[in-house]
């Protein structure tokens, strides 16, 4: 099977190299201005890098259009398209999933700006079953079952969910580090976006953020083949088997896991993320974790 795992995390070799992973970590320089979308895998990647294309765009929406998303946006832990990032010209907008620990040390002595998308682990689990099907050279996920125990051991491509959002939230206190849900996004995209845009120190008027919010809608993106991934090519990914954008929405979960899987999930989630100093969207007021409860607004 095509996978390896570097210091301890799994990858594969579809994407990703060694020595691609090793420079990224040590040898890659961020610049002050550059600004990197950073995820755990199917928690909202591709909208936020859409939102993010569009701020830097003033809401103009040609960029986008004409553009594929992985050149605007490229991930640098991928070998060719870490060579589009060093060959993009400033301010760059850069993409990863990497965990804290294998992101690149120069971002401690640098000004870039970090926005870091979190989303709801059941949901990120039952996006992630559905979407590995369609790589044809990455092992099929199984059972729904047999899935759910890889991705709560952490033996899935990028580790851990546990572990890359505990590595991440450690850096909350750093003020080039933006925190935000994909919960949030859907329930206030417009809002949302005003808040990057201030973190970012972008200053748009009320339109060109109403372009931004018309143009990183589901549909839209649906729509746009420079964001939809329809793109890659068949010999890698297998369009009848898997859809990139599948449905875009929240609690899908809910149609997949059985009550026992839920319960085992939640369980696993407790024991996991006791101890983490934020609270998330999807986890109950109450104070016992959940991913079965409505969204709250925000998180802090």
């Amino acid at each position: 099977m095509p996978y390896f795992k570097y210091k301890g995390i799994l990858f594969t070799t579809e994407f990703c190299l060694e020595e691609t992973l090793s420079y990224v970590e040590n040898d890659f320089q961020l610049l002050d201005d550059d600004i990197v979308n950073v995820t755990y895998p199917k928690s909202g990647t591709h909208w936020m890098a859409e939102v993010l294309s569009l701020i830097l765009s003033h809401g103009d929406p040609s960029w986008v259009q004409n553009v594929p998303l992985w050149e605007r946006a490229p991930w640098i832990e991928i070998a060719d398209q870490l060579q589009m990032a060093l060959e993009n010209p400033p301010p760059r907008l850069l993409s990863t999933h990497l965990p804290f620990q294998l992101f690149p040390k120069s971002f401690l002595h640098s000004k870039a700006k970090v926005v870091y998308t979190l989303r709801n682990p059941r949901d990120v689990m039952v996006s992630s079953y559905h979407f590995f099907k369609g790589f044809k050279e990455l092992k099929d996920p199984g059972t729904v079952e047999e899935f759910m125990e890889s991705f709560l051991s952490g033996e899935v491509v990028y580790g851990s969910w546990f572990d890359h959002v505990k590595g991440w939230v450690e850096m909350k206190e750093r003020a080039n580090i933006f925190f935000i849900t994909y919960e949030e996004l859907q329930q206030d995209l417009r809002g949302s976006v005003q808040k990057i845009c201030h973190f970012l120190g972008k200053e748009l008027n009320s339109q060109q953020i109403e372009s931004v919010v018309e143009n990183a809608s589901f549909q839209k993106m649906k729509d746009n083949k420079m964001s939809n991934f329809s793109l890659i090519p068949e010999s890698v990914f297998d369009h009848t088997k898997a859809k990139f954008m599948r449905k875009g929405i929240s609690g899908d979960w809910k149609n997949l896991l059985t009550v026992a899987q839920s319960e085992r999930f939640d369980d696993a989630y407790q024991e996991s993320m006791r101890g983490v100093n934020m609270t998330f969207p999807w986890e109950r007021i109450t104070g016992r974790s959940s991913c079965c409860s409505p969204p709250s607004h925000s998180y802090v």
